[in-house]
Order: C-alpha cells, then sequence, then structure tokens
C-alpha cells in the first residue's frame, strides 16, 4: 500500500472510532435530543468518506469487503443533499455499520495507528 493510501485509510479508522466513541452508552434518543452530537456524527461520516475517496482504485479492489462506494455515496449525500440527510440513516451508519468497518480496517491499516 502506498503512503498516500495508508494516510487515508488510517484517518478513515481514527474518524470511525472516534463516531463510534461518541455513541457508545447512548441510544437513539440521546442522539436524537442532542444537535451538537448529531452534526458531529454527520461531520465524521463524511470525513470517512472523503477520506474512502482518496483511497487508490487498487486499493479499493484489492478489498472488496469495504463498502467503498456506500461509504463515498454517503459522503456526497451528506455535503451535496445536506438539507435532506436523514437522521435515522446517520445513526445507524455509527451504530450498525462502523463497528464492522473499524473491524476491517484495524486489518487493513498500517500497525502504528
Amino acid at each position: 500500500m502506498q503512503r498516500d493510501d495508508s494516510v487515508y485509510v488510517g484517518h478513515m479508522l481514527d474518524m470511525s472510532r472516534k463516531a463510534t466513541e461518541k455513541v457508545d452508552g447512548l441510544r437513539r434518543l440521546d442522539y436524537e435530543k442532542d444537535e451538537n452530537l448529531r452534526l458531529a456524527l454527520a461531520h465524521l461520516v463524511q470525513m470517512i468518506g472523503e477520506a474512502a475517496r482518496r483511497v487508490s482504485t487498487g486499493v479499493r479492489e484489492a478489498h472488496p469487503e469495504i463498502p467503498w462506494a456506500d461509504i463515498v455515496g454517503m459522503r456526497s449525500k451528506i455535503v451535496h443533499d445536506y438539507m435532506n440527510v436523514d437522521e435515522d440513516i446517520v445513526w445507524e451508519v455509527v451504530t450498525g455499520d462502523l463497528p464492522a468497518l473499524v473491524s476491517a480496517l484495524e486489518n487493513l491499516a498500517p500497525r502504528d495507528v
């Protein structure tokens, strides 16, 4: 993996961990009531998608276990259609999808991340 790829994969891992840590022990209602949390999670998901977008095609093709297109698509939704972001989907991504992504990225990221 090229240096740039490892930087972006590492960043995806860091931001995914941050997002999952922010919801640890919280319920959906807590998320709904906390505007700062909603904004932070949307931003973290956006950052994960931006980093994924920058990972080389070769690395993406070598690791089909990571849903690259979905991750980048979510970033595009948040950036370009920000007024119609579905909070239920953001919550589900962070609580349901990111823990598995963290595991996959831990296998892919450089060991010092």
